[in-house]
């Protein structure tokens, strides 16, 4: 596919929302895949809506997931400025082209009038749209209230008639009557522009060949389509990308969940893992594959297997995912992430070949990164307490004695591994008449603190000797 040019354009109201990072992500993948261009922009004309430091968490965001933009803000390209509120002149100098040619006109209505209209339109149940008024106004009229400082909006001259047609990658040939189309402000009272002409013009003036966006724009698109027909301009192709929907089927929403990728970043969720769940969010590979990284997903992305239905947002998918990733990553790769977590809570110190031990026996348990921090804490200092329903069940009157057989031969134990102080703990179990896990019980709680974790025998591998020996004899010493 020659120059391929596609954008994510979002508006800098806050967070990164994962329906928008999908949104970013489905642009990557198609410019990469066709050796084609992804670019950035920023659309803020609605600057009531502006969030100071929006735009610094946006590029953090796709930065951190690995969706790097070519062109943008901070990477100048020969398009720029990429962000909409520095480009004012563009829209005000194609708005009057639009007037000039009869293809839109001043609208003179105030606020008042537009909310009777609409309070009308409500109490006779219909759609509420603007009811033309100004229309037919003529333009030396127009003019002059202009020219007199009267307040004015511009507003696109739909044709009364007619239908508009596109072809959408996803969806196929849409069509939909103008008489349903309602005339769109274009350039609002205080010279910026509304979404729907700032995004043609920006598209048409970044050659942008593909718009890939949110199903939520498909009843603005008939609106584009006419603008580009007014300017005389090719069309790019569409695609519109599936619903992110919540699992009880309605619309992704923070009233059940966290929606900002950021949060799961937070969360310690890896990149890999969230990019490789929402890629899946309305696209599959056409096979049973489900693990993938960001290269194989720019190797198999294709628009003939995105489909038209809502995809549902499961955790549980996306925490399985996550797990795939940790355990695909090497002990060197997670240390990175884990020695800071571990040093905010105050373990510092640690070996780090001592740690990649750790990490080895317990990334297979793990599901988001904190989990190192949170489970098997007894890897980073001694325990002070003991579980107490554990004490109840496996501490008795003889254990004490028990563990100082089992102590004696770990002490004299030269090649102490997962192997050895198994067998020499079963080798003990004979000696004192009583089954292997009358013993592994206790000495579990006696090292660690806790009843479950992973295997006894690797833990007291990792722990040592000293360590375990000198868990042991505090255990003595405070459980009797």
């Amino acid at each position: 596919m020659d120059n391929v040019r596609v954008r994510f354009a979002p508006s800098p109201t806050g967070y990164l929302h994962v329906g928008g990072l999908r949104t970013a992500l489905y642009n990557y993948l198609f410019a990469k895949r066709n050796n084609g261009t992804f670019i950035l922009r920023i659309e803020d004309t609605d600057q009531s809506r502006k969030v100071e430091g929006a735009v610094e968490n946006l590029i953090s965001s796709l930065t951190w997931a690995g969706v790097e933009f070519d062109e943008g803000p901070g990477k100048e390209g020969a398009f720029g400025p990429y962000v909409q509120s520095q480009r004012l002149h563009h829209y005000w100098w194609q708005t009057q082209q639009l007037v000039d040619a009869d293809k839109a006109y001043c609208c003179f209505c105030t606020p008042e009038r537009l909310e009777k209209v609409r309070e009308q339109q409500i109490a006779e149940k219909k759609s509420i749209t603007y009811d033309r008024l100004c229309r037919e106004i003529p333009q030396t009229e127009a003019r002059k209230r202009v020219e007199a400082g009267e307040p004015y909006v511009v507003r696109m001259k739909v044709p009364l008639e007619g239908e508009v047609t596109f072809d959408d990658m996803i969806r196929g040939t849409v069509t939909i009557a103008n008489a349903i189309l309602d005339d769109q402000v274009l350039l609002k009272t205080d010279g910026y522009p509304t979404y729907h002409l700032a995004v043609v013009v920006d598209d048409h003036a970044m050659q942008i060949s593909h718009v890939i966006r949110g199903e939520e724009w498909l009843p603005s698109t008939p609106k584009h389509v006419l603008l580009y027909q007014f300017f005389g301009w090719d069309l790019p192709v569409f695609a519109h990308l599936p619903l992110l929907l919540n699992p009880d089927g309605s619309k992704l929403s923070k009233r059940q969940g966290d929606v900002a990728v950021e949060d799961y970043r937070t969360k310690g969720y890896l990149k890999e893992a969230l990019v490789n769940f929402i890629a899946f969010l309305g696209w599959n590979p056409g096979d049973t594959r489900e693990i993938f990284s960001l290269q194989e997903l720019v190797n198999e992305f294709s628009f003939e297997r995105v489909g038209k239905s809502g995809a549902v947002f499961n955790i549980d998918k996306l925490n399985w995912l996550n797990q795939q990733h940790i355990r695909l990553k090497t002990e060197d790769e997670l240390l990175v992430t884990v020695k800071p977590m571990l040093a905010e809570k105050g373990w510092t110190g640690l070996p780090d070949d001592y740690l990649k031990r750790v990490i080895a026996l317990l990334k297979d348990r793990i599901t988001v990164m904190p989990d190192f921090t949170t489970e098997c804490t007894f890897f980073y200092e001694d325990p002070k307490s003991f579980d107490e329903k554990g004490r109840a069940k496996n501490w008795g009157a003889d254990t004490a004695g028990h563990l100082s057989v089992i102590m004696e031969k770990y002490a004299a134990c030269e090649d102490f591994t997962a192997a050895t102080t198994e067998q020499l703990l079963r080798a003990a179990a004979e000696e004192l008449h009583v089954s292997a896990g009358k013993l592994i019980h206790p000495v579990r709680l006696a090292a660690t603190g806790v009843s479950l974790g992973p295997s006894l025998f690797h833990v007291l591998e990792v722990l040592g000797k000293e360590t375990t020996l000198r868990r042991m004899t505090y255990a003595i010493e405070t459980l009797g």
